[in-house]
């Protein structure tokens, strides 16, 4: 755990410190308070934006508590009205601010660790099995965040439960760190549409930048005989293989680390890549965010010298990025010509996620428009 750096503060008179864990990335706070049961939210809330952590010595259940009344907090309306954002794009941004900004306050209410993960206060739950999932084995105490280990247990309960996939009628179990196929939208995109007739004569898929494996799943569960899975990150790796296994289809698919494409050519290439062209704000965002659409274009740019004559590269992109103003369908249009491709043909659906009936969401006008979409592509022998 070396690699972590160290967090400093004075407790009784006396200079500690200890490992500092974050997956966000976050340097350790500089200023850090010792703190109880007796501080109260708004004194809390108060340091929190001044940018003073707080180390939680009291009891657990009291510091979970707390946190809620940071967030109520923290979720007020401004007292004074704020001119309404010129664009959806400026609304994008501001709502992005304001995440990171939240995120940062109420992340400063810290908890301590033992070298086993287990949190020594009172009435503390028994986390270890949760932190491990994440963490892997611990070898010295350190520091964390109550919000990031409320984050690791839920992500810790969806690896146990798992996702129900309709197309599948079996559940995905995403470990911590790799995204969640809840937008089950496209996985029916891709479960529907036509396979390519070049598959006749070699059925070989490629499943690029794989996640959770849930893709390489619906193509083997269509009869591909064998697919090769990709992603750079090792948890999504370690993931893919768990769900493949348990579902039955580890003999069908290679998962390989690669960077977007392994050796060779096939019939089809799928690809998922992150739909929102941000800049991510912590590493677990990089299966949401692409800055400057660097996986879209690099599998589009890759794609032409890695598809067999006459094969398709199936492309699932959600237009949201084109409604908040952050990229235009003549962009896409223009890197799909630039990359020797042409389309094919487009399959859409309308999502169905709670947000795109949210009429308080600050992005709702462009969440409500969404489509989901599956490009079929291939390489333009012009």
């Amino acid at each position: 755990m070396n690699q972590f750096p160290l967090i400093h503060w004075n407790e009784a008179g006396t200079t500690r410190s200890a490992r500092w864990r974050s997956e966000a990335g976050t340097a350790p706070p500089k200023r850090v308070e010792v703190v109880d049961d007796r501080i109260n939210a708004d004194s809390a809330y108060r340091l929190a934006c001044e940018g003073t952590a707080m180390l939680w010595r009291g009891d657990f259940q009291n510091a979970r508590q707390l946190l809620q009344a940071m967030a109520r907090r923290a979720d007020e309306p401004p007292r004074k009205a704020k001119p309404a954002p010129a664009s959806l794009k400026d609304a994008f941004n501001l709502h992005r601010q304001a995440q990171s900004q939240r995120a940062r306050t109420l992340g400063m209410l810290l908890l301590p660790f033992d070298a086993d993960h287990s949190v020594p206060l009172r009435r503390a739950p028994d986390v270890q099995a949760a932190c491990t999932d994440a963490y892997g084995a611990a070898i010295e105490p350190y520091i964390a965040s109550l919000r990031s280990l409320q984050g690791l247990i839920g992500a810790y309960e969806w690896r146990k439960n798992g996702v129900e996939i309709p197309a599948l009628g079996a559940r995905i179990h995403p470990h911590y760190g790799v995204f969640s196929p809840i937008r089950g939208e496209y996985v029916g995109l891709v479960n529907q549409a036509p396979l390519p007739a070049t598959l006749k004569s070699k059925s070989v898929a490629f499943d690029i930048g794989t996640g959770t494996g849930v893709l390489s799943v619906v193509l083997a569960k269509r009869g591909i005989q064998r697919i090769v899975a990709t992603d750079q990150d090792p948890r999504a790796l370690n993931c893919a293989k768990e769900n493949l296994s348990r579902l039955g289809y580890a003999a069908q698919v290679d998962v390989v680390q690669a960077d977007l494409f392994p050796a060779g050519r096939a019939p089809l290439i799928v690809c998922n890549p992150p739909w929102v062209p941000a800049r991510p704000s912590s590493p677990l965002e990089y299966a949401i965010f692409d800055p400057e659409s660097r996986m879209l274009k690099g599998f589009l740019n890759g794609l032409a010298e890695h598809l067999d004559e006459g094969g398709e590269g199936w492309l699932i992109l959600s237009d949201l990025a084109e409604h908040l103003g952050l990229r235009t369908r003549e962009e896409l249009l223009g890197w799909v010509d630039a990359a020797g491709l042409k389309v094919l043909g487009k399959l859409d659906v309308k999502p169905t996620h709670q947000k795109a009936a949210d009429t308080s969401d600050a992005l709702h006008a462009a969440r409500a428009a969404e489509v989901t979409s599956l490009w079929q592509l291939t390489a333009n022998m012009k």
